[in-house]
């Protein structure tokens, strides 16, 4: 894609990122152009200090008005030297800024299991390999850290696109618990806990289609779901 190549030739020219790695639905080759965001890692030699931070920020604005413009392509910056840290927050370009993230496990685990490098060495020379019960323990804290939160907030729900991701998170999160593997989130909507008219719009809303769902009755649903779902994870 010539938003991600573009990328990985600007961070190169700084001399400092010696890795970019492709992870989420690009990966996967469950990429849905308009609808899926562009999820990517950049491994760099040494802490990404403040002027780095301004040039990472420089970049990612730039393509974020041109040739990456309405793609939604982020970045997590990793220090190699905190790369198996994984409770560490790395510098992060998501919706227009730069904040300070964790690299999840399930993103480890894409990385890993289906992820590859546009620029530098291949996922699997840095990250260890992710078994089943690996992938299980990701897909728990995530449940149990992010969705517990939201799921104590009934209010976030009313935004279609949370109600969207949580129904999709948790098929995709009941899935990896289940069998230890990876879900896409194509797949997620035919496993999601919603009624028959709202999984077929979801469906047409991953195909790009500008369909829409009732909000207060979606985001009961989906916040129904998050709490269940939740629950279940912790008694695991």
């Amino acid at each position: 894609m010539e938003a991600v190549e573009r990328f990985a030739e600007e961070l190169a020219g700084f001399g400092w990122v010696t890795d970019v790695w492709v992870a989420g639905s690009l990966a996967t080759g469950d990429h849905r152009p308009g609808v899926s965001d562009l999820d990517l890692v950049a491994i760099t030699a040494g802490p990404v200090t403040e002027p780095r931070s301004a040039q990472l920020t420089a970049v990612h604005r730039r393509l974020d008005d041109g040739v990456a413009k309405g793609l939604s392509l982020g970045c997590v910056h990793v220090d190699e030297a905190r790369l198996t840290d994984p409770a560490a927050e790395h510098p992060t370009w998501t919706h227009g800024q730069l904040v300070q993230r964790i690299l999840s496990g399930i993103t480890r685990a894409e990385l890993v299991l289906h992820g590859y490098a546009v620029r530098g060495r291949e996922p699997g020379a840095l990250l260890p390999a992710m078994t089943a019960q690996d992938v299980r323990e990701a897909a728990r804290a995530e449940l149990t850290g992010y969705w517990a939160w939201a799921a104590r907030r009934p209010w976030l729900w009313l935004n279609p696109v949370i109600a969207d991701l949580g129904l999709t998170s948790m098929a995709r999160g009941r899935h990896a618990l289940t069998t230890g593997t990876l879900l896409t989130k194509t797949a997620a909507v035919e496993q999601s806990a919603a009624p028959p008219w709202l999984t077929a719009q979801l469906r047409a809303r991953r195909a790009g289609h500008p369909v829409r769902s009732p909000r207060v009755h979606t985001a009961l649903i989906a916040w129904r779901d998050a709490r269940r779902t939740v629950a279940t994870a912790r008694r695991r």
